[in-house]
Formats: C-alpha cells, sequence, structure tokens
C-alpha cells in the first residue's frame, strides 16, 4: 500500500462520504486475519497503518495469561504488500457498500409518518414495488385499497408505516389505507394545517369507501371546514383526485360530545342526541326520513361516525321514540293542533305549554289529522274524543306499531340493524276491517 492508495481513500471520503479512519480500521482488521492464515504467523498480532505514507507493519505480540504485553517484534511477511492490496480493494468495497445502506436507512429512519412518492415498478400477488429513487418501498397486499390497480410507470402517493434494516438494506414499508394518509395529504394541500391554524382532531376511514375527519381552528377568524374544503372545493378535491374517488366527509371539532356526534352523522340532519356517560352511549333522535341518510349504506356513516367520536351511537327515528313512550304519559283535556311549521302537538284544555307529538307519547308524530281512522285501523295511537283528549285512551292496550330499531356499535363493534315495515297485506286486512265496520254503522267505508 503506499501514497497513491491513501489518495484513492480520501477521494472515497469525499465522494462518498465515508471516514478514511472508518475504511483503515476495517483495513487493518482484515488484514490481522489474513496474517493470521499464513504460515508461522504469531497467536497474537496487530497492523499498523501509516494514514500520511499508507505503509503497513505487521506487530506480532507474545501475552501473559493476564493479556499483558511481554514482547513485540515486527513480522511483516515479505510479500504482504500484495496481500494488502488484494484485501484493501475487498475491504474498500464492503464498507462502500455497507455505508450506502446505512445512509440510506438513515435518511428514512425518521421518517415514519410521513409520505412519499414513489414510481410503480412490479405488482404481484403479495406486494406492490415503488421506486423511491434510491431505494424502494414495499406496499403489502394488507395495506393496498381493495379495488385499486396499480400500473407499471404509474406515480402514487403512500403513507410510510415502517423502516426496518436489513443485511441488503433498508426496507421501507407503506401503506395506502392508513388513516395518515388523509392527514399528509391534507396538510400538503392546506397551508392552515402546517402553520398549525387548523387542526385535524380525528379521523375514520374506511378505504376505497370513505373518510371523515374532524377539523378545528386555532384562530377565531378561520373556518376550519371551509380551509380544508378550498375555494370551489379545490383543495379536498386534490385530495380526493389522489384517494382515487374515495368520498370524504369534514365535520367541525366540538369538545360538547352531544354536538360533536351530531356534527360527525352529516350530511344527516340530527334532531337531539342524549349522551350516557355510564354507559358511553350516544343516543341519537332523527327524523323518520332522515334515518336511512343517519345510518348510511350497510351502517357505514353511523359506523364512521362512531369511530370519529369514540361513543357507542344509538340511533332512533322520531317514530321509535314516540312508541317507546306510548302508553307512559297521560294528559287532561286538550286536543291536537298542527303549528305553523308542520309540527303536531298537544295543547291541553285550558292554557300550558303545548307538548310535541313525541312527549305526548304519539305514535306516529306528524301524521295528518285525516289519516287518524287509519292509525286506528292498524293499532296506532290516536286522540280519542271520548277519553277526553288521552290519545288512544288511558286503559286501552296498544299493540306495538312499525317497529325501526337501530344500534350503532362503538369503534370496534359492528352495527346491528333491524327494521320490520308493516307489510301491505296487514294494511290491506286492518283497512278491510275498518269498512266492515264502517258499513255495519252506516258510514261511508276507508279506502287503504
Amino acid at each position: 500500500m503506499n501514497s497513491e492508495m491513501m489518495e484513492a481513500l480520501h477521494t472515497i471520503e469525499r465522494d462518498r462520504g465515508i471516514p478514511v479512519e472508518v475504511m483503515l480500521e476495517a483495513l487493518a482488521n482484515a488484514l490481522v486475519t489474513a496474517y493470521k492464515r499464513m504460515p508461522g504467523a504469531a497467536e497474537e498480532a496487530l497492523v499498523e497503518i501509516d494514514i500520511e505514507t499508507g505503509e503497513i507493519r505487521v506487530i506480532a505480540q507474545e501475552l501473559d495469561e493476564e493479556g499483558h504485553v511481554l514482547k513485540e517484534w515486527d513480522d511483516t511477511p515479505a510479500d504482504f504488500g500484495r496481500i494488502a492490496a488484494q484485501t484493501a480493494k475487498q475491504v474498500i468495497l464492503q464498507r462502500i457498500r455497507e455505508a450506502e445502506r446505512d445512509m440510506k436507512y438513515e435518511e428514512f429512519a425518521g421518517r415514519e409518518g410521513q409520505i412519499v412518492t414513489g414510481i410503480v415498478q412490479q405488482t404481484d400477488q403479495r406486494y406492490t414495488l415503488l421506486d423511491l429513487g434510491r431505494v424502494e418501498a414495499l406496499l403489502p397486499q394488507a395495506e393496498q385499497v381493495p379495488g385499486e390497480r396499480y400500473e407499471h410507470g404509474a406515480r402514487l402517493k403512500a403513507y410510510i408505516v415502517e423502516v426496518r434494516k436489513t443485511a441488503k438494506g433498508p426496507q421501507i414499508v407503506v401503506s395506502r389505507t392508513h388513516p395518515g394518509l388523509v392527514k399528509e395529504l391534507f396538510a400538503l394541500e392546506v397551508p392552515e394545517i402546517v402553520d398549525g391554524v387548523v387542526e385535524i382532531k380525528a379521523i375514520a376511514r374506511e378505504p376505497g369507501h370513505r373518510t371523515k375527519i374532524a377539523v378545528t381552528s386555532h384562530d377565531p377568524y378561520v373556518d376550519p371546514v371551509g380551509a380544508c374544503v378550498g375555494g370551489r372545493g379545490s383543495r379536498v378535491r386534490m385530495v380526493i383526485n389522489e384517494l382515487r374517488g374515495e368520498k370524504v366527509d369534514i365535520v367541525p371539532y366540538s369538545e360538547d360530545p352531544a354536538e360533536f356526534v351530531a356534527k360527525a352523522l352529516a350530511p344527516a340532519k340530527v334532531r337531539e342526541v342524549r349522551i350516557h356517560p355510564d354507559t358511553g352511549v350516544a343516543e341519537v333522535i332523527v327524523p323518520d326520513f332522515q334515518l336511512s341518510l343517519a345510518i348510511g349504506k350497510e351502517g357505514q356513516n353511523a359506523r364512521l361516525a362512531a369511530r370519529l367520536t369514540g361513543w357507542r351511537v344509538d340511533i332512533k327515528s322520531e317514530t321509535q321514540l314516540a312508541e317507546e313512550a306510548a302508553g307512559s304519559v297521560e294528559y287532561a283535556e286538550g286536543e291536537w293542533i298542527r303549528t305553523d311549521a308542520g309540527e303536531l302537538v298537544f295543547q291541553p284544555a285550558g292554557g300550558g305549554e303545548a307538548i310535541s307529538a313525541a312527549e305526548a307519547g304519539y305514535a306516529t308524530p306528524g301524521t295528518p289529522p285525516d289519516e287518524v281512522e287509519l292509525e286506528a285501523a292498524v293499532g296506532l295511537r290516536r286522540p280519542d274524543d271520548e277519553d277526553a283528549g288521552v290519545p288512544g285512551g288511558a286503559d286501552e292496550e296498544v299493540p306495538a306499531a312499525e317497529e325501526v330499531a337501530m344500534h350503532v356499535a362503538g369503534p370496534e363493534d359492528e352495527v346491528a340493524a333491524e327494521a320490520t315495515p308493516p307489510e301491505e297485506t296487514e294494511l290491506e286486512v286492518a283497512a278491510g276491517e275498518a269498512d266492515e265496520r264502517a258499513h255495519e254503522e252506516g258510514v261511508g267505508g276507508l279506502t287503504a
């Protein structure tokens, strides 16, 4: 080894970033191993390399039982220069490869939770490889969105979930299903999130179908939902395009659990939310025509709302709530009237505050007065003049009407839905019975 070799090492240090001292240390250790393989080599030896001239010497040692050096001498073989040159080449190449792997690992080791853009290189049933430039990222099948196709050469954004250090270099595992992908995509499009003015408080996602995010603002003059949506929806549209059409609902976060649950069920309009802290249940009351919207397709909207808020959500329609209260409330004389807003209320005789249909236990609040006979025919409660304004009579046993029950479990449970609407034949039979009674009394028949 000579000065030219030392210049080469300094060049490698400048180009590759590997210190000369590190390469010389690795070379010295390799030369010691090569020396001990030679015939007549001492049991203990070390290699000294002059950092200025590149001169190499093998110093043999004699040690006592405690490891102290008793004797040292120069035992450099005559042809050790040739061995040193071959060993130096192998060691330097190995150190270069190791250093490059270490630098690649260090580049991505602290980037878990960030998104990267890669080019699809290879796809099979197990995983998809993304070229990130200096390294490749692994997108396992479990982290892929069902139904997404990754064409060769296409650019794709993914979320880094893990960086592993292996003998062949760093292995970067990325995901397309992680909720963090949505959060980071919004951070790219919404400067207010990067500045800390707008904060994403919670995310609930069903990859490929729908995502709900709850946002809040630390500036009273900044609307968090508007900031994320952008002018004419430009910002949220960019996120949706990257998610390949996945729907995104942006709702305002609230410290009030009832208000937060109500907002989380958007786009459904909620009439009332009752929080039960002891059981962790949020009982949600919605108008009848909003029930299916609140539940969502296969319970998706309600399920995402439960995950977003952390509350178990129990959704009930106004009809069901009224049925549950039926027979439990009695009132003095009065009459049922319809307000200017179209709501059916019970006005007690002699004044007093009007009572809503749901509070009064009326089975089908909002039913037009000219349909009360049909209600009676199918066994529903109704105002009865003979019982002094008490709906259906105080002592009358009321058959169960149409049952619509929806219970949405919390984030870890499944949604259970039961809906048993009355069959058309039941209504026809009930209407037929009403016609028959009317005919016997000499009153015109009822048409269902």
